[in-house]
């Protein structure tokens, strides 16, 4: 049984996982982990200092080991063309196809790694062909950032085409023309699959748009937006229902109105789709990637397309490993489609062969596979020669030159051993630094995050008087906290209790507004952020102290089933 890794690297998140490989075709998840690349994206540039140690924290949280990796490109970066050409003799549709990425692809060919793959025979007779090209810069930002975490990439595919793999695999007896939407957080992917007909396109309107929607429409920030989609959102279904909450009806016309814009970007390529290459109208959606947790979302796509609409379960013919949490697997197949599609690459299961590795790596991976043989050769020679003199004792000046030739590549391989060996202690020193680098990088990260969390969950009119690091124990185990003390003018925090509904009769206090703010954050352990202290500084002031815990890397995921996607009520719609 053989072991590998797979790597999609989106625009905010990354996902590392490793699989299992039994005989050609039986794959088993052994184990998965993610990493948030926003935060660190605005601390430093470039893709190697954000995703490098990154990988490193997945890679020692999860137990992973380097293997064999397969990458893919965000969809955004690549280009792909689905193309017919004329049946002509194999070299001449080389050429065709060379003069299609020229004529079509807006870089120098020289600037640009690209790979193409025959679909099969249109009804015409003419041959179908998917075409992807990258810019090489790109490629190879990715490259490098994966060889220093000690991974060697083995093959670079492209997203589209690994959710496309995917798919394949998971419903083999599909028939009639399909529609894909992985709907991330910056960009809609949309496949539609055909026979052998494949059309993609990237669509700029994803989670991102919604939540920038809704900071505009509240007049609040970007975080306190994303909280309230995650919370409070849903997929309004239109028409005159409002939900009895007016801040959550609001944040569902928001979305409602986000996704419509959607639906015309979608209607606009099916259309394209059906006028230039001749396809059928889709009969059937499916839905996957992290925003279409939304409850509802497949509701509206049904109400809109007038289609069948269901979920894309990656995961039904791969089997489960026993560290593999089932329950948040259940979640996490939404941002694992991708990740099934990579895995099948290192099968003979993969529909799609696509691989924009640089020229340059192709070369290393070919001289590396050549070494074992010269060794093996080597000694090969080493054991015919000895018998050689032994048999033939009136050859031995010949075979002493022949000897002295085998001796001359033994030094050269020994030569690229030792350089093999200076190469390996390089990335271990190389991987110290970064460890210690991505140290640094997350607790400064984690100090700016929980001082930017307390004073968003402030108030107006209140302040922090004091800033203690503290030790909560629990158990027999002792976690680091934080013991923060505010103060407050009563007039305005009467205010802002007095604009707050009642909990069951019982007004709810300003300091216990701050509290339940901070335990929405995921920056500590909910039930840990508790009111400590409480007492009238003056008949004007008032203070309070709130303990909590550091909670661990936070997930963003929000709790949900892989099935439905927890769906509103109809009574609150």
């Amino acid at each position: 049984m053989s072991r590998f890794l797979t790597l999609n690297i989106g625009a905010s998140r990354a996902v590392l996982a490793e699989y299992a490989l039994k005989g050609k075709s039986t794959l088993t998840l052994t184990a998965y982990g993610e990493a948030d690349l926003s935060a660190a994206g605005e601390a430093v540039g470039s893709l190697e200092a954000t995703l490098t140690p990154s990988l490193h924290r997945i890679m020692r949280e999860k137990g992973i080991k380097p293997a064999p990796l397969v990458v893919s490109l965000n969809g955004q970066s690549v280009f792909p063309r689905f193309a017919k050409f004329p049946a002509v003799a194999p070299e001449k549709l080389e050429e065709l196809v060379r003069y299609e990425v020229e004529q079509n692809v807006p870089f120098p060919i020289d600037e640009i790694v690209c790979d193409h793959q025959f679909t099969g025979t249109t009804p015409e007779g003419e041959k179908a062909a998917m075409i992807v090209a990258a810019k090489l810069d790109q490629v190879r930002a990715v490259t490098d950032a994966v060889a220093s975490a000690g991974l060697s990439p083995q093959i670079v595919d492209v997203s589209p085409m690994a959710i496309y793999n995917a798919f394949r695999w998971s419903n083999p007896g599909a028939t009639g023309c399909s529609v894909i939407l992985d709907i991330g957080s910056r960009t809609t992917s949309l496949i539609l699959v055909e026979a052998e007909k494949i059309y993609t396109r990237s669509i700029p309107t994803a989670g991102n748009t919604i939540t920038k929607d809704i900071a505009q429409t509240f007049g609040c920030s970007l975080e306190e937006a994303e909280q309230l989609k995650l919370e409070r959102g849903y997929v309004s279904l239109g028409g005159v229902t409002e939900d009895e909450d007016e801040i959550t009806d609001r944040v569902s016309k928001v979305i409602r109105t986000v996704l419509t814009r959607l639906h015309a970007e979608i209607s606009r390529s099916i259309n394209f789709y059906r006028s230039q290459q001749g396809g059928n109208a889709p009969s059937r959606l499916f839905l996957t990637g992290g925003t279409v947790r939304l409850p509802q979302l497949d509701d509206f796509f049904r109400e809109t397309l007038q289609v069948e609409v269901s979920y894309l379960n990656p995961f039904s013919h791969i089997a489960l490993g026993p560290k593999i949490n089932r329950n948040a697997l259940a979640n996490d197949a939404f941002t694992l489609a991708e990740s099934a599609g990579l895995a099948l690459r290192m099968t003979d299961a993969a529909a799609m062969h696509i691989n924009l590795m640089p020229p340059e790596l192709i070369e290393h991976a070919r001289a590396v596979k050549r070494i074992p043989f010269l060794v093996v050769g080597a000694l090969g020679f080493l054991a015919a020669l000895g018998v050689g003199i032994y048999t033939e004792k009136a050859k031995g000046e010949s075979a002493r030159a022949q000897v002295e030739n085998v001796q001359r590549i033994n030094g050269r391989l020994k030569q690229l051993d030792t350089k093999l060996k200076a190469a390996q202690r390089g990335v271990l020193e190389e991987q110290e630094r970064c460890d210690e680098f991505q140290h640094l990088l997350l607790s400064r990260s984690v100090v700016l995050r929980c001082v930017n969390a307390v004073r968003e969950s402030l108030i107006p009119g209140m302040w922090i008087t004091a800033w203690e690091p503290i030790k909560v124990k629990t158990g027999e185990t002792e976690s680091d906290g934080l013991r923060v003390t505010i103060r407050g003018w009563r007039d305005t925090m009467g205010a802002a209790e007095a604009m707050v509904k009642k909990d069951g009769g019982r007004k709810i206090t300003a300091a216990e507004m701050v509290q339940g703010s901070l335990k929405g954050r995921g920056l500590f352990v909910p039930d840990s952020v508790k009111i400590v202290a409480q007492r009238d500084v003056k008949d004007c002031l008032f203070e309070f102290a709130i303990s909590m815990v550091y909670a661990p890397p936070p997930s963003i995921l929000a709790d949900g089933k892989a099935e439905g996607a927890g769906k509103k009520k109809k009574g609150a719609r």
